[in-house]
């Protein structure tokens, strides 16, 4: 089985950052419902322990019988995790409390960083339709994180609009260099995203500007806002774009799918 062609199957993306509160959940969410609303469909992949996105897109604790932690641990097959959302071709693998634990577990198999490599990266994956994969990964850079890594094609990083920002980039990018000598050698970054901006605010300005200064196109030109109905739409485990489809997060958020789009687009006819 090859790592290398697309044509037949998915994109798989990893959104990580091991510093919590960037945005990395709010952006798999957002941006799993802004492709799937032009067209693609997608998988969000829950393999954070707190399971938020699962509860961000309505899958109640009490209905995730089967989770990430089957597809790992007990091989469970893709089409008996994923679930569909409230949205059209939108789907999501819950995740559960078990993967707080998976690390133990993971820690004494032989192909502990493959598992999910070897979930997602089988030779019927194109059967199941999916364009794209997304996978919400743990903030933090454990074993279930570096699945994430081997598993994908691509890595988002969302980078939040404060102080100190870039300096929790170096060990990310160790950790993905680490991964590509030993596991992935073709995974990529596939771009940074700049959450939580704020236009009044200088300290938002400054860390933009220092951002294209170190990663030069590696950052998406869109900025997810700070907003209000991006902070809202969990509680009513809704996506943003169908919480509140005018506001600033949802423009954003379908800006930052046709801007990835145009992207893979870009770099397919190269």
């Amino acid at each position: 089985m090859s790592d290398s062609p697309r044509s037949s199957g998915p994109k798989i993306i990893a959104i990580a950052n091991q510093k919590g509160g960037v945005g990395k959940t709010t952006t798999a969410i957002n941006l799993g419902a802004a492709l799937a609303e032009d067209g693609q469909n997608v998988l969000i992949i829950d393999l954070d322990p707190q399971g938020n996105a699962s509860t961000g897109l309505g899958v109640e604790a009490t209905d995730r019988v089967v989770s990430t932690y089957d597809l790992l641990l007990e091989q469970t097959p893709l089409d008996e995790v994923a679930k569909p959302t409230s949205l059209e071709r939108l789907w999501i693998a819950p995740a559960t409390t078990d993967l707080s634990s998976a690390d133990i577990q993971l820690a004494g198999l032989e192909r502990r960083s493959f598992l999910l490599h070897d979930a997602l990266r089988t030779p019927d994956i194109a059967t199941y339709g999916f364009d794209h994969i997304l996978i919400d990964c743990p903030p933090s850079l454990n074993l279930l994180t570096v699945n994430a890594m081997v598993a994908a094609h691509s890595i988002l990083v969302p980078l939040q609009s404060e102080f100190f920002a870039l300096e929790g980039l170096s060990q990310l990018m160790l950790t993905v260099r680490e991964v590509r000598q030993t596991a992935n050698p073709g995974l990529r970054i596939e771009g940074i995203v700049l959450t939580m901006f704020d236009v009044r605010n200088n300290l938002s300005a400054q860390v933009e500007a220092d951002a294209r200064g170190t990663l030069g196109d590696l950052v998406f030109q869109t900025r997810v806002p700070r907003n209000v109905r991006v902070s809202e739409a969990p509680s009513f485990a809704q996506p943003v774009l169908a919480y509140d489809s005018s506001s600033k997060g949802s423009s954003a958020y379908r800006a930052l799918a046709r801007e990835m789009l145009a992207r893979g687009v870009a770099a397919a006819t190269v």
